[in-house]
């Protein structure tokens, strides 16, 4: 397990997005923009059941995260690492993020729908940390 530096954890808790890659069944690499939590050395990102990136990550867990502070735009954390997903805990961590991202006390973009929350949890493997 790779560590990551105690000034990308500074970026990781702080409110910047992060760009999540995992990989589409072709093996061409598919983007997405997430909110995160760290929780230790791991990373917590919240998605659907079904989405796109959840299929890609239960076929094959490698994913590569991508911060860059919104202060300091030329400087940047990429952590490569394996997933495991679970939904216990899912409903918790979106709440948990759309309140430190938003203010908003809940999410409520998935209200009224048969929508299942998953979390992902990210074990780092490799950590590229570039700081100007």
């Amino acid at each position: 397990m790779a560590e990551i530096p105690e000034i990308a954890q500074e970026w990781l808790d702080g409110t910047d997005f992060a760009t999540i890659a995992t990989l589409l069944p072709n093996g061409f690499p598919q983007q997405s923009v997430v909110w995160i939590e760290r929780d230790g050395n791991d990373l917590l990102v919240s998605t659907v059941k079904g989405r796109r990136k959840h299929l890609n990550m239960e076929r094959d867990p490698r994913v590569s995260v991508l911060v860059y502070p919104s202060a300091n735009p030329y400087s940047y954390v990429e952590i490569r690492g394996t997933v495991e997903m679970t939904e216990e805990g899912g409903r918790e961590l979106i709440d948990r993020l759309c309140l430190r991202y938003t203010g908003a006390d809940r999410y409520t973009m998935d209200d009224g729908t048969d929508n299942i929350r998953v979390v992902v949890r990210i074990r780092p493997e490799k950590v590229v940390l570039l700081s100007r």
